[in-house]
């Protein structure tokens, strides 16, 4: 009998994720992870650190920077531009939020 085993772990900005587990996490090439850390497009939490390693809520990032690459045939540079435009909205997003959750509710 075969039996599959899963693994699974709850990814956020608490948890951090190696260089390697990133790549093979991702999609991405580590020589395109390199060039996406050169861009400023994705910042290790220690970028002197001869081991990087990333924040957990990154491999929902670079999954989305794969798909990005693979669907609309972005070169590094153009996906590092992408990714600072999708982070800026989903702050922008969230502050948004926080600014209607002070607005007092009105009765219909």
């Amino acid at each position: 009998m075969n039996s599959e085993r899963a693994d699974v772990l709850w990814l956020d900005e608490h948890h951090e994720v190696s260089f390697l587990e990133l790549a093979e996490s991702s999609g991405l090439s580590e020589a395109e992870l390199r060039e996406l850390v050169d861009y400023g497009a994705l910042v290790p939490t220690n970028l002197r650190s001869v081991q990087w390693t990333f924040s957990g809520d990154c491999v929902f990032a670079m999954r989305t920077a794969c798909r990005l690459r693979n669907d609309f045939e972005l070169d590094p540079h153009a996906l590092a531009l992408a990714l600072k435009f999708i982070v800026r909205i989903r702050e922008l997003e969230a502050q948004l939020r926080d600014l209607r959750a002070q607005l007092p509710h009105r009765s219909p």
